[in-house]
């Protein structure tokens, strides 16, 4: 996690984003007080359920209205691959940052064994935001994506050569027909269980294609409706600390969910819900977004 120094509604990032809102937008010092609030809240919560959490700081300049979402910028791998991605707004690829990769390997005793850089892509227009533009089913190799300004299919394919990754792409389109910016906010991914938006995905074929390939992996599927994906109940998380799996979600999130969706989501894993509204309203992004998850193995 990174804590935020200057986090605030970025107009670079909104035209794609239409999770982001510019309604009622608290000042400075009020903002900066309930954004740190709900960061805490989230890292104590994780902690209380036996996750241990890194927290690296945000350098305050330049200033990065975003850089509470590392998830976007960096994945760590099972193989000691570190993958850096291409994204969209420029005030963004300054979140890219070698003292927080060095931070992590130290204080996990992890063990890099290469990188993969595709931010050259930035230089063609072309971008992947991580794990908001891909979705990965880490045990099956299979990275689902919705194509957007954010999701480019010529990025996504080097990407999966270069992982060894199986793709599956389809569009989904939020309320008022615009394309989901992250896919990320569609679906999720948990080790048994698959939460997907079915009605945002736009065609019927590629609806069908995306359930088919989640059942076969053997994922029990919560299919969300577009309010209750708005509502950032596909943005969840599972890890998985020694206690047994834990689900890490929004407050927002959770209470969006019917009964029969939340006992399905219940016998998968204990929920970890936090409130983040400030976070959500102002950078359209949730609990999973706050998060990049260290799958490195450990330096012998």
């Amino acid at each position: 996690m990174v804590r935020p120094a200057r986090f605030g509604f970025n107009p670079q990032t909104a035209a794609s984003n239409a999770f982001q809102l510019s309604e009622h937008i608290p000042g400075e010092a009020e903002t900066r007080s309930l954004v740190l609030s709900e960061f805490e809240g989230l890292a104590e919560a994780l902690q209380r359920a036996g996750v241990a959490v890194m927290i690296a700081p945000d350098s305050p300049l330049p200033a990065k209205p975003d850089a509470i979402f590392p998830n976007n910028w960096v994945s760590f791998h099972f193989d000691g691959t570190v993958v850096l991605y291409p994204m969209l707004a420029p005030n963004r690829r300054a979140e890219r940052r070698d003292e927080i990769l060095e931070q992590a390997a130290t204080w996990g005793r992890f063990r890099v064994s290469r990188t993969v850089d595709l931010t050259h892509r930035e230089a063609e227009g072309k971008f992947l935001e991580g794990t908001g533009s891909l979705v990965l089913d880490r045990t099956h190799r299979i990275a689902y994506a919705s194509l957007s300004p954010r999701t480019d299919l010529d990025v996504l394919g080097e990407f999966a050569q270069l992982l060894d990754y199986e793709l599956v792409t389809f569009d989904a389109q939020g309320i008022g027909a615009q394309p989901v910016y992250h896919t990320n906010v569609a679906m999720a991914i948990g080790t048994r269980f698959a939460v997907v938006c079915g009605e945002a995905i736009a065609q019927p074929q590629h609806r069908e294609a995306v359930f088919t390939r989640l059942r076969a992996a053997g994922h029990e599927i919560i299919d969300i409706t577009r309010e209750q994906m708005c509502a950032f109940a596909g943005n969840l998380l599972e890890l998985a600390p020694p206690g047994g799996s834990i689900i890490a979600m929004s407050t927002t999130a959770w209470r969006s969910l019917d009964a029969a969706q939340r006992r399905t989501l219940e016998s998968h894993g204990n929920i970890v819900p936090v409130a983040v509204p400030t976070i959500e309203r102002m950078g359209g992004g949730g609990v999973r977004c706050m998060l990049a998850e260290l799958h490195l193995p450990k330096r012998l």
